[in-house]
């Protein structure tokens, strides 16, 4: 049996890949094609997703064992064969190649072709650029001594960071007990 996969980019319009696969091979298999298809190089951490039809995280199938406290297993890709998991069309499934910026490719099985094999998956449809594996870390480098101040700072053109204290609080007084409560 022949599993194939739509996979697209929210980061990326033009970018599509198309990839077979025997539905016996593994989720490293199939990790490594989709990095193949994508010129990423295999030095990440990554991971597949299971999803609902709302794209929501179920299932996770990790490069490597982890421990967890999720409610779902603990399934490594070398391990784990793809039909085990996969057996609806138009199952979805989320590709994180990203792990730290919680970057993802969304991965549709479009099609199962039963009475055929394939000794090796191929990707059989390119387009477009794939989205950079590794962003620049000044580009998401985060600056605690900065306040960003613009106009629309949550709403209110009167912003004025010289009113907060130094914590970045303003005037407020967290040893008011009126501000909790117990009646939730």
């Amino acid at each position: 049996m022949i599993y194939k996969f739509n996979i697209m980019s929210d980061e990326s319009d033009n970018f599509r890949r198309v990839i077979t696969i025997d539905a016996s091979a593994t989720f490293l298999d199939l990790n490594d094609a989709i990095l193949r298809s994508a010129n990423y190089t295999n030095d990440q951490i990554t991971s597949f997703f299971i999803c609902n039809a709302g794209w929501e995280k179920e299932q996770e199938i990790t490069l490597i064992e982890m421990d967890t406290t999720s409610e779902f297993d603990n399934l490594v890709m070398g391990d784990t064969v793809l039909e085990d998991l996969l057996i609806d069309e138009k199952q979805k499934l989320l590709f994180v190649f990203d792990i730290i910026n919680d970057r993802a490719l969304y991965i549709t099985l479009s099609k199962i072709i039963t009475g055929k094999n394939q000794d090796e998956a191929q990707c059989i449809k390119s387009e477009g650029k794939a989205p950079k594996q590794i962003l620049d870390p000044e580009t998401y480098a985060v600056n605690n001594d900065t306040v960003i101040s613009d106009e629309n700072f949550y709403g209110d053109s009167d912003f004025d960071a010289d009113e907060l204290d130094e914590e970045r609080f303003g005037d407020m007084n967290f040893d008011d007990s009126s501000l909790f409560n117990d009646d939730y």
